[in-house]
């Protein structure tokens, strides 16, 4: 059990929750104590894990001894089942012992765009979306919306949308780049087999206890009309905001919320990721130490194929993990890339 360092967490533990029992600790700004409120939650998350696989270890035990002695078919099958319970249980822990990255832990943002290519990609960016919104419901994480820009016959110009919920950004962060489809195009009365290709971008989103300089002076903000044909995706009012930072040139967007004053608060949040992610890319020193930077959406430069047409693969070009049923990753049932990808960058 030294994958839990049990003992130095319990220590933890106990320390933190001590502090939250003294009166000064609630005399503290918000940010402080949430920060600490945080990390207690994610403690008793660790420490009950090990609890529950030393019980379940316990209960497999007795359960071997009861068959050795009255060699019960019955029994033996309980073995099976919960020594496959625990075996998940322990893959689980094992994972999440791979989420090392200083964000990791937070929620992630991600913005789909379509390359070259027109309604082709653009339909491509919407099954993408689909494939991670159904992803992040499995996993129970929450899919919130934050800007979205219809295609001009189908799919979708762009999305950005935020995954809420612990390690979000730490599963996610190897989706960022280039992903490569290959099908027969329903768009082509011809029946020709097509490639397109969508850019995934993956932020994580930054908490108030992280200090990022902006300068109100460098930024242009306009409000807008949300777009979209109806639904969720509509506006009466120049609610939806675009925030530009002019020195880098990077454009934020949000329409989610009703009130101008909340898609404002949620466009800076975003601009912070950006800006961020731009800030500690510049202080990389080797090119390898930017796994999972973005590239042109284009030949060679993807990370991943979807193959549908002459035959069905999913294959990632870094690891070399593979998928012959297309169909169940477009489900969302990409666990299995996201584990080889935290394998593939633990090395």
């Amino acid at each position: 059990m030294s994958l839990f360092d049990i003992e130095k967490k319990q220590a933890e533990l106990d320390k933190l929750e001590n502090e939250t029992k003294k009166e000064e600790f609630w005399q503290q700004d918000s940010a402080s104590t949430s920060k600490i409120l945080a990390k207690i939650k994610q403690l008793k998350k660790s420490v009950e894990q090990y609890k529950n696989i030393k019980n379940e270890l316990t209960n497999l035990e007795e359960l071997t001894q009861l068959a050795n002695l009255e060699n019960d078919e019955e029994v033996a099958e309980d073995i099976i089942k919960s020594t496959q319970k625990v075996e998940e249980e322990v893959e689980k822990v094992q994972l999440e012992t791979l989420l090392t990255g200083k964000y990791d832990k937070n929620n992630a943002i991600m913005t789909l765009h379509p390359g070259a290519g027109g309604t082709e990609s653009q339909d491509w960016v919407e099954m993408l979306y689909r494939m991670y919104t159904r992803w992040a419901t499995k996993k129970g994480y929450e899919v919130k919306e934050l800007d979205y820009l219809e295609g001009d016959e189908a799919g979708i110009k762009s999305v950005t949308f935020e995954v809420i919920g612990e390690n979000a950004y730490g599963f996610l962060k190897g989706e960022m780049g280039v992903h490569r489809l290959v099908r027969i195009s329903p768009f082509d009365a011809g029946g020709r087999r097509h490639t397109s290709f969508a850019s995934v971008e993956v932020l994580p989103e930054i908490t108030d206890d992280v200090d990022i300089d902006i300068n109100m002076d460098d930024l242009k903000i306009d409000t807008y009309r949300a777009s979209g044909a109806g639904g969720q995706h509509i506006n009466k009012t120049s609610s939806a905001v675009r925030i530009t930072h002019i020195p880098t040139n990077i454009v934020v967007a949000c329409q989610s919320e009703r009130s101008q004053i909340q898609n404002r608060e949620t466009a800076m949040k975003m601009l912070k990721s950006k800006l961020l992610d731009l800030k500690e890319k510049e202080h990389k020193e080797t090119i390898n130490d930017l796994k999972g930077e973005q590239k042109d959406i284009a030949w060679g430069s993807q990370i991943r194929s979807y193959i549908f047409c002459p035959y069905t693969l999913v294959k990632d070009h870094r690891t070399n993990y593979e998928v012959g049923n297309v169909e169940s990753v477009m489900d969302g049932n990409i666990d299995g890339f996201i584990e080889s990808y935290l394998k593939y960058i633990a090395k």
